[in-house]
């Protein structure tokens, strides 16, 4: 071979291994590198701007809306397009933010991805997107969204209820980017707004513009073809009575005290109104949280986050003597005709319990221990009964384990046995003298309001334990039906018969008993006062009642915290808010003033006036 041809033969190998770099080059680029060029490729022409939907609205069960949205306006950028120090600096500028916190935020985006937007700003001012605005043609990847923000109503709070919304977590991100969640996202963080997620958040939609060199819209992708519409979130339909729970708030806040109020429908279950005070105000954690207000929020000692309906919890007092009734009388342990003589102390062993003080009732009989609480008869009664089967009955109606509300957080509470005691003293080393305690709500007998509030719509309805529930029904985007929830329920092995009677005596409690203040003028009441003992302070005070008698529509429990006597305090609540719900608003019947004699001395006085006290013990 010659030079030539030689010369000519090199030439050619340079020329074909150019060729397979250059095809091979082409290879790697089409098939490894496709997504991140493709990305770049369309953030260079294309934008994809995410379409939140409205979240789902919630209406009371009139129809009244207590939820809704308004916008919010949000900044984004593009974090690939904004790597320069400069750009960083000047949206800060414009923002009133450092240029770090800017930089901690684009940061953000860039470990999801590069090429997607990432929020640097939310609930943005009128002023701020107008400076915005006149500047993005020098902002390249910067775009101004319209997203939503909750609006509540004005007069009413509801605050636990509704819970709020906040950004997702990095575990939550993780758990549910299948779901189409991205980083910016805010999703439901207590409340309703938590446990009906999947149904409030609706889904998102896209639209695809063509953008130009600096970041400027330049029309629709293809006319749109590819975009896809948002779909909105499911309304929801509630059980709550927002004028009925705008006064169960007001009420309690009248007090000065924290508490809580539980109203139920005994029909069904469903929760009229609901509130723990104190509360906290929603526009808080609203759109954009300021960060002073949320740590005041948090560190506040009356610790309006916590929820005291479902999360709290307390001996019920004298109103757990109700339980122990409808055990005595199931279990043919009693003769409810049959009478005690209660001389104002009972003895078991070496120990003395005493009556309100030590004063007595003399002779009663179950009816009038109801209405006059009377402890002694009931000191006795547990005894009879047995611990094992109070136990039985307290677990049937639900006590020592949650209700099962749909919303998060809820406690169990605490209903003692055997099992409970021998495992927390030992075996054989705890007394009969704890019996004694629980006997009338007291010692480690712990329940929540809405337990009470529960156990009460059992009551009222002749014996059906409906689970509470906030949410009836809920609408989807575009339908005019309603789908509804159904919630479990159970009819108790209890005879109504036995149940008629306790019914009976909780009406006296009110008609002339401790429970007097609750009394509304032409509607039959029953209720049960209970004062617990509060070993940091002054006694919470219970009532729970009912009405009316005959077709009850409204069961309540009511609590308040350090102070005093049920019958004087949380009594009357109970009234004004059976008067409101089944007089109307309008109606011009009041609830009835007890007479003077509510608050005398002496054997016959209300167990719940100042004139006595709940058991001391004296071991």
């Amino acid at each position: 071979m010659d030079k030539i041809q030689k010369r000519a033969y090199s030439v050619s190998l340079v020329v074909i291994a150019g060729f397979v770099v250059l095809f091979l080059r082409l290879i790697h680029l089409q098939i490894f590198e496709y997504k991140e060029l493709g990305s770049i490729s369309d953030a260079n022409s294309l934008r994809r701007v995410w379409l939140h939907p409205p979240r789902g609205r919630m209406l009371d069960r009139n129809g009244t809306v207590v939820v809704d949205n308004q916008p919010l306006y949000t900044v984004k950028v593009i974090p690939s397009e904004f790597t320069d120090s400069l750009k960083k600096s000047t949206l800060a500028s414009l923002m009133h933010i450092t240029g770090e916190e800017m930089t901690e935020r684009i940061d953000k985006g860039f470990r999801y991805n590069r090429f997607a937007p990432v929020a640097v700003g939310r609930d943005i001012g009128a002023r701020e997107m107008i400076r915005l605005s006149e500047n993005l043609w020098r902002l390249p990847g910067v775009m101004i969204e319209v997203e939503n923000k909750r609006k509540y109503p004005a007069h009413l709070s509801a605050s636990h209820i509704f819970g709020y919304l906040n950004f997702i977590s990095k575990e939550q991100l993780e758990a549910m980017a299948y779901k189409g969640y991205t980083p910016d996202d805010k999703t439901g963080s207590k409340g309703l707004e938590k446990q009906y997620e999947d149904l409030l958040r609706g889904e998102k939609g896209i639209r695809y513009e063509l953008v130009n060199s600096v970041g400027k819209s330049a029309g629709t992708f293809e006319g749109g073809r590819k975009d896809r519409p948002f779909i909105n979130g499911n309304d929801l339909h509630l059980t709550l009575d927002a004028d009925l729970q705008r006064l169960a708030e007001e009420l309690l806040k009248e007090t000065g005290k924290s508490g809580a109020i539980v109203a139920i429908d005994p029909n069904d279950g469903g929760i009229l109104a609901m509130t723990s005070q104190p509360d906290y105000d929603l526009e808080i954690l609203n759109g954009k949280t300021d960060a002073e207000q949320w740590r005041k929020l948090v560190n506040d000692p009356a610790k309006p986050l916590f929820n005291r309906a479902i999360q709290a919890t307390y001996p019920p007092g004298s109103v757990y003597k109700l339980l122990l009734s409808i055990a005595a009388l199931e279990e043919k342990a009693v003769d409810p005709e049959k009478t005690i003589y209660c001389s104002g102390v009972f003895r078991l062993g070496r120990g003395r319990f005493l009556c309100h003080g030590g004063e007595g009732h003399g002779h009663v009989n179950l009816e009038r221990a109801i209405v006059e609480s009377c402890n002694t008869y009931y000191y006795q009664l547990i005894f009879d009964v047995g611990f094992e089967t109070w136990s039985e009955y307290g677990r049937m109606f639900g006590f020592g384990e949650r209700a099962g509300i749909d919303i998060p957080g809820e406690r169990s509470g605490l209903l003692p046995s055997s099992a409970y005691y021998d495992k927390r003293y030992g075996k054989g080393k705890w007394t009969k003298g704890y019996l004694v305690s629980l006997s009338i709500g007291q010692g480690e007998l712990n329940t929540t309001p809405l337990q009470l509030a529960a156990f009460t719509a059992t009551l009222a309805n002749r014996g059906t334990w409906h689970e509470p529930h906030l949410v009836s029904a809920y609408r989807p985007d575009g339908q005019d039906t309603l789908v509804p929830l159904a919630f479990p329920k159970r009819k108790l092995p209890v005879s109504e018969r036995n149940l008629e009677t306790v019914r009976k005596a909780m009406q006296g409690v009110v008609d002339s008993g401790t429970g007097r203040r609750a009394a509304v003028k032409d509607v039959s009441v029953a209720g049960k006062t209970g004062t617990a003992q509060n070993p940091h302070g002054k006694d919470h005070a219970w009532f729970v009642a009912f009405a009316p008698v005959e077709e009850p529509v409204i069961a309540l429990a009511v609590l308040v915290e350090n102070a005093g006597y049920g019958g004087s305090v949380s009594a009357p609540i109970a009234g004004k808010l059976i008067n409101y719900y089944v007089n109307g608003p309008d109606s011009t019947a009041a609830v009835a003033v007890a007479d003077s004699k509510e608050n005398g001395a002496g054997r016959n006085a209300p167990a719940d006036s100042t004139a006595r006290r709940e058991p001391q013990y004296d071991l």
